[in-house]
C-alpha cells in the first residue's frame, strides 16, 4: 500500500527494465480489468497498475476530486521510480491521461486512450440532475458491484459528483487535445454504456474526427466493436496492439 494524503493506493508494479506502462483505470474501476492487457503485452514491458481512492483495494478519502487523481499518479510514479511512463487509460483513466500529459510533455513518453477521452460532456443542469438520478436509483446495486471493479466504496452522491465533474473536464477538453504535444493512440469502442442512451456514446466518437486532422499528434489505432464497457475484456489484443505501436513508434526515447 502506498501512502497518499489521507488514504493509501494499492500499487502492483511487476518490475523489470522494459517499457514502463501504467494504467489509469475507469472512474469507478479498479486495476484487476488491466489482467488481460496485461497478459497480452507480456513480461517485455514494465506493468504498473493502482486502484484509486476508494476503489479496488485503497482506501477511502475526503477528496475525490478529478485533482486528486492527478496527484496520485504523481504519487505512484514517485514511488515506483519511473520518470517517464507510456500512460494507458481507459474512460476517465483516458482523460487522466492526457490532462497529465499536457500538464507533463517531458515527463510522459505517450497515452493510449481506451474509448476516451472525447471533447464531449453535459454541462447543463438537466444534464447533472438526470446523473444524479442514475445513481440514487443505483445505490443499494453500488456496494454489491463494488467488489467486482464496477463501482467505488463511496455514496451515490459522491459516485455522481465523480460523473458530473468527468463530464465537465471532457466538454473542456478542446484546446487540451489541440496543443498535446505528446503522441496519443486511440482505441475507439461502439455502441453507448449504461446511463447513455440513442448513440451518445457514438456521438461523442465522433468529436475527435477534427482534431486528428489538426493535430497530428493524434491518431486512431483501431477501432472495434465491443462497446465501452467491454472493450478491456473482449477487444485486449487492439489495446496490446496500440501500446505496440506507440512503443515502437518512440523507440529509443521511451526509459
Amino acid at each position: 500500500m502506498l501512502p497518499v494524503e489521507d488514504t493509501a493506493l494499492a500499487v502492483t508494479d511487476t518490475g523489470g527494465t522494459g517499457i514502463p506502462v501504467v494504467y489509469l483505470n475507469g472512474s469507478y474501476a479498479s486495476q484487476k480489468h488491466w489482467k488481460q492487457v496485461i497478459a497480452d503485452l507480456g513480461p517485455g514491458y514494465r506493468h504498473i497498475s493502482y486502484d484509486e481512492r476508494a476503489r479496488g483495494k485503497s482506501k477511502r478519502s475526503a477528496d475525490y476530486s478529478f485533482e486528486a487523481t492527478v496527484r496520485d499518479l504523481d504519487a505512484v510514479l514517485k514511488a515506483r521510480g519511473v520518470e517517464r511512463p507510456l500512460l494507458v487509460g481507459w474512460s476517465y483513466g483516458a482523460l487522466l491521461g492526457v490532462h497529465w500529459g499536457d500538464r507533463n510533455p517531458d515527463r510522459v513518453a505517450g497515452v493510449v486512450g481506451v474509448d476516451g477521452p472525447f471533447p464531449m460532456g453535459w454541462t447543463d443542469a438537466a444534464g447533472h440532475e438526470r446523473i444524479r438520478k442514475l445513481f440514487r436509483r443505483a445505490r443499494f446495486v453500488l456496494p454489491l458491484i463494488a467488489p467486482l471493479g464496477l463501482a467505488a466504496r463511496m455514496s451515490a452522491d459522491q459516485h455522481a459528483e465523480i460523473n458530473i465533474e468527468g463530464h465537465m473536464l471532457h466538454a473542456a477538453l478542446v484546446p487540451i487535445l489541440e496543443g498535446l504535444t505528446v503522441p496519443v493512440r486511440y482505441v475507439v469502442a461502439s455502441g453507448d454504456h449504461t446511463g447513455d442512451a440513442g448513440g451518445e456514446m457514438d456521438q461523442a466518437r465522433t468529436t475527435i474526427e477534427p482534431l486528428l486532422v489538426r493535430n497530428p499528434n493524434l491518431t486512431v489505432s483501431a477501432r472495434v466493436t465491443s462497446n465501452h464497457e467491454k472493450i478491456l475484456a473482449k477487444d485486449s489484443p487492439a489495446v496490446a496492439g496500440a501500446v505496440r505501436e506507440l512503443a515502437a513508434a518512440l523507440g529509443r526515447e521511451v526509459g
